[in-house]
């Protein structure tokens, strides 16, 4: 198999994560190059991974034998540092949120028509195992016609001040609806379609946060919270569909949840942040079954969606996870603010192909037949 050669640039936590798959899983994938403006952060990741070479961000962009960029930086700078990437002639993946305002998201996917590249984003959880089996049973008929689905994502570690940067985790972006709920958007577009109205409810439980954890970075120091942490949203779909969205760092612990309900059952589906957890479908009988996966990719695969962008540029398919797909994602995002603001529903402006389902079959750790 021919390789592409990629580049990362950002080598904070979420790397790790990327370079191990990226490096050791997908074998249509050469790392190239790691790049971070802390020149020892890349030099670590390098080390770690066996990447041959650690430099700085204008000297991945200009090596000439790398054809994707993978943009890990912080959420403010995503679609600056996108529009170097298309600018240096590369292909892009970001991590999401994919921008921080439509504007730059149309930059982005505008540059890149003109220049003939491709833009992808994560989030990539819905080409696992767990969501494409969903996906799979759905398309089937295993619940009949869906008609509403419910999803929440309610956590708490925006309080314990772990993060080393707290006062960035409380702005815009890395709040629960740029940061968390773009999984379950996207899990539903992928599942039920592209959606066509949200509106949304949006409030803070407190404006400044005290780091009271004594193992904290930022023990003692106290930060105006500048975005909305409890969000609620209702979304209607191309379909006809119509679904409810909970999103909030307002508590304690983790508790993921995303059901799609049926006129033959109602599908229990995994967390969409992962790739993997039980699928369960309650049928009209009162009987619940777990269902077995049909599809691989059960373990954490972050990255994928690099891969997949990968073989899509080898073969000149459509890739699935996609900008138009990430575009359509902040439109809902910023929609739910929007209504949440001014008390009118919010009508989205995109309208992206449902994402093709991954083929059965296939063989380990390879996303075309």
């Amino acid at each position: 198999m021919e390789k592409v050669n990629i580049g990362i640039i950002g080598c904070g936590a979420i790397s790790g994560i990327y370079l191990e798959n990226c490096v050791r899983v997908f074998d249509i994938l050469n790392v190239a190059a790691v790049a971070d403006v802390v020149p020892e952060a890349a030099q670590r990741r390098a080390a770690e991974f066996g990447v041959p070479k650690a430099c700085s961000v204008e000297d991945l962009l200009a090596d000439d034998a790398i054809d994707i960029v993978v943009n890990l930086t912080a959420p403010q700078a995503h679609a600056e540092v996108n529009l170097q990437i298309l600018n240096a002639g590369k292909h892009v993946y970001t991590e999401k949120p994919f921008a921080l305002s439509r504007e730059d998201a149309d930059r982005v996917l505008s540059l890149a028509r003109e220049k003939g590249l491709r833009v992808g984003s994560a989030p990539d959880t819905f080409l696992g195992g767990g969501l494409q089996t969903c996906r799979k049973l759905i398309d089937d008929g295993w619940i009949g016609e869906p008609y509403a689905a419910h999803g929440s994502i309610v956590m708490g570690h925006a309080w314990d001040g772990m993060h080393p940067n707290m006062r960035a985790v409380l702005r815009p972006g890395w709040d629960p609806l740029f940061d968390m709920a773009p999984y379950y958007f996207t899990a539903m577009i992928h599942l039920l379609g592209p959606i066509t109205e949200a509106t949304g409810f949006a409030t803070r439980m407190r404006e400044r946060c005290t780091v009271t954890n004594p193992r904290a970075p930022g023990y003692g120091e106290t930060y105006p919270v500048e975005a909305y942490m409890n969000t609620a949203a209702s979304l209607r779909f191309a379909s006809g569909a119509i679904a409810t969205m909970q999103a909030a760092k307002e508590s304690f612990g983790y508790s993921p949840r995303l059901e799609i309900y049926g006129t033959e059952g109602t599908l229990y589906a995994p967390d969409p942040n992962n790739f993997d957890g039980a699928i369960r479908i309650l049928f009209r009988s009162g009987e619940t079954k777990e269902i077995p996966y049909t599809h691989g990719f059960a373990d954490n695969r972050r990255g994928i969606g690099v891969a997949d962008l990968a073989h899509a540029i080898r073969s000149g398919r459509p890739h699935r996870a996609s900008g138009e797909l990430a575009r359509h994602v902040l439109d809902v995002t910023i929609g739910i603010l929007e209504s949440a603001e001014t008390g009118r529903r919010a009508t989205m402006g995109t309208f992206p192909m449902k994402p093709f389902p991954l083929p059965l079959g296939l063989k380990y750790n390879v996303l075309d037949d």
